[in-house]
């Protein structure tokens, strides 16, 4: 038995080793986050702490969960990426002799449970890799001396409730648990979701040096497979496969996979805003709709394209495109510092209208909403639809925000127009770094000119040539 023991033991060491092997080398620095920390406690009110939780693993089928994907802020803030976590960020010092402003509480190293879910950072690994210097197990925070009645204000998000409970006592419910108890928290603190919304928001919505590398990176590479998709579709290809083209070059290189749900709608599948089936067995001679980015190292790109499956636009698809596509043009003219959030839906609404009153398919400048139905842009980064700030005064462009600019027209069957602008449905999306006095289209390596798109669609993809087995 002795000798089984020490057999197993060596088993689960070469394992710890081997699995740090090959990882990436580009993912955000400790510094990034211990930085993130610090700008956060700069805008905490006096006398505060801050609490902040990982995400709840989710059941994919059964005893099977779906890959764990890391609440943003905690990610922001410490780069941790695993589940059963919470952070602690005070104002001032605390204690006495050996202070400490931040305390993080962890999974515990669990050798034999690493062998079936993954190696664990743990204490040590999070001290050195993380950077974060006070570190304990997530079973000792019930025992944790801090008196949450002292401060003036509690700073936290809001707490899930769907949330499955292992009993352990420092699962993310029983950690949720020990928090609320300690807290004296029976209903959550509207104020103190404001608070951790502004300063999240505000925190988030300008994007550092280091967080643009990776998110012209994830923009990059989602151009790379939109231009892929259009080189290789035709109208015998299936909604699938052009999503799994997507999917396929992401991972090649090195996404971690989509930073939401792909829309590949072709036809009147893409008159639905946020179609998700991808389904249909054959694209035919119809316009194919692609909303699909990639996730690289946390951060989301959100790329539209609108392309003919056999290569060349009707005459209806062509002025619906080059309506959208001048909205676009449109809307780029005023991206820069100090332009109102709300200007550019705005001047989506206004070029819109114009060009469908005089294609005759409205006749009331206020019907432009049926066929428009949503806004023209959001902030992107850790979130596809990423925090800032969207109202009042405040929501104004500003240098080194990420914004997506994407007008679209939907003419589902059956709309109270002339049919052949039946079932023709375009977003034109792309992603834009806001700078002082302009832009710049971080997705423009992939056409939106509907003749480019024509012309790349001539153009013969690596998937052209890839035979399969017939089942």
């Amino acid at each position: 038995m002795k000798h089984l023991l020490l057999f197993f033991s060596f088993i689960i060491t070469i394992f710890q080793v081997h699995a740090q092997e090959n990882l990436p080398t580009d993912y955000l620095s400790k510094e990034f986050h211990k930085g993130r920390r610090e700008a956060f406690r700069t805008m905490m009110p006096a006398n505060s702490v801050a609490v902040i939780f990982s995400y709840p693993e989710r059941v994919f089928s059964r005893d099977i969960n779906y890959n764990f994907h890391q609440n943003p802020d905690l990610y922001y803030l410490t780069g941790y990426k695993e589940p059963d976590a919470v952070l602690l960020i005070f104002k001032e010092a605390q204690g006495t002799g050996e202070t400490y402003n931040e305390v993080f509480f962890v999974r515990e190293k669990n050798a034999a449970r690493e062998i079936w879910t993954g190696r664990r950072l743990g204490i040590e690994g999070s001290k050195s890799k993380l950077g974060i210097s006070t570190v304990f197990n997530g079973k000792d925070f019930k025992d944790f001396a801090i008196d949450f009645k002292k401060f003036d204000k509690i700073i936290y998000d809001k707490i899930p409730t769907d949330i499955e409970n292992n009993e352990s006592g420092f699962d993310l419910f029983g950690l949720l648990q020990t928090f609320k108890t300690k807290a004296g928290i029976t209903i959550e603190d509207k104020a103190s979701l404001n608070k951790f919304a502004d300063i999240t928001n505000s925190l988030r919505e300008i994007k550092t040096p280091e967080e643009l590398v990776l998110m012209r990176k994830s923009v990059k590479l989602s151009c790379i497979a939109h231009n892929e998709v259009m080189k290789a579709v035709g109208p015998d290809m299936s909604e699938n496969e052009a999503d799994g083209i997507h999917a396929y070059i992401h991972r090649r290189y090195g996404a971690e996979g989509e930073g939401y749900p792909p829309i590949v709608g072709a036809g009147a599948n893409g008159c639905i805003l946020h179609y998700g089936e991808n389904n249909s067995s054959k694209i035919d001679n119809q316009l194919l709709l692609m909303d699909v980015g990639s996730e690289y190292h946390g951060y989301s790109a959100d790329v539209t394209r609108t392309i003919p499956a056999n290569g060349k636009f009707t005459e209806e698809q062509k002025a619906i495109y080059q309506l959208v596509y001048d909205a676009q043009e449109a809307i780029f003219t005023i991206c820069k510092e100090g332009t109102p959030l709300v200007d550019l839906n705005n001047k989506a609404k206004e070029v819109l209208t114009k060009g469908l009153l005089k294609l005759g398919i409205i006749k009331d400048p206020n019907d432009v909403k049926i066929y428009y139905p949503h806004g023209c842009s959001h902030f992107l980064g850790l979130d596809v639809h990423d925090k800032g700030i969207f109202k009042g005064p405040q929501s104004l462009l500003k240098e080194n925000m990420i914004i997506t600019v994407e007008p679209g027209i939907y003419i589902p069957a059956n709309s109270n127009c002339d049919k052949k602008w039946w079932n023709i449905g375009v977003r034109i999306e792309d992603d834009i770094l806001i700078k002082k006095d302009s832009y710049e289209n971080l997705s423009a390596d992939s056409p939106r000119k509907w003749d480019e798109i024509e012309a790349l669609s001539k153009q013969k993809s690596t998937f052209n040539e890839m035979k399969f087995p017939k089942i």
